[in-house]
């Protein structure tokens, strides 16, 4: 009994450890195969499995927590996985849809696009916060790499949409890439909702909120991810302000703290 009950243990704890690293796994795939789609020209598919990888992503670390299956070695893994998925499959995506025409210089905004991504994910790692600016967990400094990896493709995804407009974007496509690399690196404040608690009421309505957003995915996928691309842009200058807002109240306490204590 002893040694089936150690079996139990000892198989549950891996169990725990496992499924996130396989949904990690999973993105990589996801990334990988997104690129051969890219170069079969089918650019639909590379499109909805870098989505995929996104939401794999989002899963990942929050299903680790749930569970208590964390790990040191799952957040290299998860950062590796987003270079490849976010860093590096939805640019070469653009290369072959529409860089490739700029000859060397395509290419090298698809590389500077990268090293942007890498050494945003380097930054991201070495992250670390006071005891006292715990309200800095509810911001990243630049935009995240999955954000960055779907936001690249707007053009593409334009493209790809039914809005029957008079011109094409494609010629945006160089500067656009290099906007959000730029934005990658960037100590602009952006939203993060892994920390944000939500309380009971407003639940129902987000998972509401959720729920009309995967439905419209699944009819409407490019539209719907153009609309949610433009909103994150959007929100982009408000993060900035929240961010200032929630700084100068910090500032304004401490200054406080240190005149009553000189008094």
């Amino acid at each position: 009994m002893e040694e089936n009950k150690k079996f139990k243990i000892v198989s549950s704890k891996k169990t725990r450890y496992l499924l996130p690293n396989i949904l990690t796994l999973g993105g990589v795939c996801l990334g990988i195969s997104s690129i051969k789609f890219s170069i079969d020209n089918n650019f639909s598919l590379a499109v909805i499995f870098i989505l995929l990888a996104a939401i794999l992503d989002a899963l990942d670390g929050r299903i680790a927590r749930l569970i208590k299956g964390t790990s040191e070695f799952g957040k290299e893994l998860d950062s590796l996985t987003d270079f490849v998925s976010f860093g590096i499959a939805p640019v070469l995506i653009l290369y072959f849809w529409e860089l490739n025409n700029y000859g060397k210089i395509g290419w090298a905004i698809t590389l500077i696009y990268s090293v942007c991504c890498v050494l945003r994910l380097a930054r991201f790692n070495l992250t670390k916060f006071e005891k006292n600016q715990s309200w800095k967990i509810n911001f990243f400094e630049g935009i995240p790499a999955p954000a960055g990896g779907i936001l690249i493709l707007t053009p593409l995804i334009f493209e790809l949409s039914n809005l029957n407009l008079n011109f094409s974007i494609k010629s945006i496509t160089p500067f656009f890439t290099i906007l959000i690399a730029v934005l990658l690196v960037s100590k602009i404040p952006t939203l993060s909702l892994k920390k944000i608690s939500i309380s009971p009421k407003t639940t129902g309505f987000i998972l509401l909120g959720i729920g009309i957003v995967f439905i419209s995915l699944m009819f409407f996928t490019f539209e719907t991810l153009l609309i949610m691309s433009f909103v994150y842009l959007i929100s982009i200058p408000l993060s900035f302000m929240m961010y200032s807002n929630q700084s100068k109240k910090e500032n304004l306490e401490t200054s406080e703290d240190e005149h009553e204590d000189v008094l």
